[in-house]
C-alpha cells in the first residue's frame, strides 16, 4: 500500500480519536470514521478501522471492566448481531448517500427525543423489548456498514440512565464482542482487511494509546450531568457530519 502524507495524518488523527472515544468521550467516533473515509475511501476504510476499534476496546475493557452492567449487554447484543448479519447482506448494494441521510435523520430524531425527556425530567426508562430490539438492530446494521453504531448505543444507554462509568464500561464490552464478530465478515466476505491493512493498524497503535490516556484524563474531570449533555451534543454533531461528509 502506498500511503500519502495526508492519508497518514488523517489516519493518525483517526487513531487518536478512537482512543478518545473508547476512553469515554462518546459521540466523537464519527470523526474517526470521516477521517479514515477521506484517507482511504468509504468502503475500504470500514474494514481497516475494525482492528483499531478492537485494540481500543481491549484497553477500555481492562480499565472499565468493574463498571460493566451485563444486563444491558445481554439485552442489546442479540439484536445487534442480527443487525450485523443484515448489514453484511445489504452493505455492498446499499447506496451510500441514501444510507447516510437516513441514518443521520434517525440519530437527530432520537437525540431530540432524549433532550425532550431530560427537559421534562422524565425519570422512567423504556422497558418494552421493542425499544432495545429496534435500537440493537439499527446499531448492528450501522456498525457493520459504517462503524457508526455509537450514536444508537449512546441513545440506548442514556435512556437507561446509566451513570458515567457504568455507561462506558458496558459499552466497552458490548463493542468488543460485536467488533470481534464483524472481523470474519470483513476478511472473507467484504475482503476489506488484509495483511497490509493489519500492518497499518500496528503502526497506528501509538495514536490509540495516546488518545485513550488523554480521554481518561478528560473523563475524570467531567461531572455526571455535563457528561449526559455532552453525549447528546456530540451525537447530534456527529449525525450532521455523517449527512454532509
Amino acid at each position: 500500500m502506498e500511503i500519502t502524507l495526508s492519508s497518514w495524518i488523517l489516519a493518525s488523527a483517526a487513531a487518536f480519536v478512537i482512543g478518545l472515544s473508547k476512553a469515554g468521550i462518546k459521540g466523537v467516533a464519527v470523526i474517526n470514521v470521516t477521517f479514515m473515509a477521506l484517507a482511504f475511501g468509504a468502503k475500504e476504510s470500514t474494514g481497516m478501522v475494525v482492528p483499531l476499534l478492537i485494540l481500543a476496546d481491549i484497553f477500555a475493557v481492562i480499565y472499565y471492566n468493574r463498571h460493566t452492567q451485563w444486563t444491558y449487554v445481554f439485552k442489546l447484543l442479540p439484536w445487534m448481531i442480527i443487525g450485523v448479519l443484515i448489514g453484511v447482506y445489504i452493505g455492498k448494494d446499499l447506496p451510500e448517500s441514501l444510507f447516510k441521510i437516513g441514518m443521520a435523520i434517525i440519530i437527530l430524531i432520537t437525540v431530540f427525543m432524549m433532550y425532550w425527556w431530560d427537559r421534562k425530567k422524565i425519570k422512567t426508562v423504556p422497558k418494552h423489548w421493542s425499544f432495545s430490539s429496534a435500537i440493537g438492530v439499527v446499531a448492528g446494521i450501522t456498525t457493520m456498514v459504517g462503524n457508526l453504531a455509537g450514536a444508537f448505543s449512546n441513545i440506548y444507554f442514556l435512556a437507561m440512565r446509566l451513570p458515567k462509568n457504568h455507561f462506558i464500561g458496558t459499552a466497552a464490552w458490548l463493542f468488543l464482542i460485536v467488533n470481534i464478530i464483524k472481523l470474519p465478515f470483513h476478511i472473507f466476505v467484504w475482503e476489506t482487511i488484509s495483511k497490509e491493512t493489519l500492518l497499518l493498524n500496528v503502526k497506528l497503535l501509538p495514536g490509540i494509546i495516546i488518545g485513550f490516556l488523554v480521554g481518561i484524563k478528560i473523563i475524570s474531570l467531567i461531572q455526571e450531568a455535563f457528561f449526559r449533555k455532552m453525549i447528546l451534543v456530540l451525537t447530534a454533531l456527529g449525525a450532521l457530519l455523517i449527512m454532509f461528509q
